[in-house]
């Protein structure tokens, strides 16, 4: 038994499903997983079904109709490790930008070093980003960097994707009121986290773009965050946050 879950999104993630599944599963430290698959056409979720034969009690599946945006099957993801009791429940992507074996450091920072909520953060110590072209990597430092403007948040990598927070924070928030669905759903549960009080710790990772598959990324991610951002700030001025 564990206490932790790794939340893994996919859609037509089916050339890294099975080596990112087996690669959390090798650790020392057991972690389950939880995989929220938006309808795959090119069979991602077989490929999980297949090898929940062999991880009977640690490997989950949650299916959904189709393409339902990066933020609501995070959402999903939560509501569903709330219900199975997890205290830690982290977030990462399928095709290794995040580096499975940071999974424990997050852990460590959460379970053994008092933070609510810890980031895989690209931005913590430089820049760490790794088979991106340039205006990629400036377009998301500069995208943190307005963030942190327009919120007042003191954490460097606002955008990141790879995270874990504790039960009690994802009790706290209201989950049903969160509005952004795409990546900029990342900086609206951390500017809530933040504004409840919880102590948030950044912890140095390597993010590597991916090598299989193609990249989910499109203009509207961006104009969702750049209008989202100051909407959520404002709406933010006249909300009590309270835990």
């Amino acid at each position: 038994m564990t206490d932790s879950v790794v939340i893994i999104p996919t859609y037509n993630e089916k050339e890294n499903i099975e080596n990112i599944i087996r690669t959390v599963f090798s650790f020392e430290r057991p972690f389950h997983i939880l995989i929220v698959e938006d309808n795959s056409p090119d069979g991602t979720a077989q490929i999980v079904k297949r090898l929940q034969e062999e991880f009977k009690d640690e490997l989950h599946i949650l299916e959904r109709k189709g393409k339902l945006g990066l933020g609501t099957a995070y959402i999903a993801g939560f509501k569903w490790a709330l219900q199975k009791h997890y205290e830690y429940i982290f977030e990462m992507d399928a095709d290794f930008s995040h580096p499975p074996e940071k999974l424990n450091d997050l852990y460590q920072a959460c379970s053994k070093e008092g933070a609510d909520m810890a980031i895989g953060s690209r931005y913590k110590s430089g820049v760490n980003v790794v088979n991106w072209p340039m205006g990629r990597v400036l377009m998301s430092y500069y995208a943190s960097a307005y963030v942190r403007l327009i919120t007042g948040m003191p954490i460097r990598d606002t955008t990141a994707g790879f995270a874990c927070y504790t039960k009690k924070v994802l009790q706290t928030i209201d989950l049903d009121a969160v509005r952004m669905v795409g990546y900029a759903f990342q900086i609206e549960m951390k500017f809530t986290t933040w504004k409840f009080g919880f102590k948030i710790e950044e912890i140095p990772i390597v993010f590597t773009d991916r090598k299989l598959g193609s990249s989910k990324m499109s203009g509207g991610i961006f104009s969702e965050a750049v209008l989202g951002v100051i909407k959520m700030k404002v709406k933010s001025l006249f909300k009590s946050y309270k835990n």
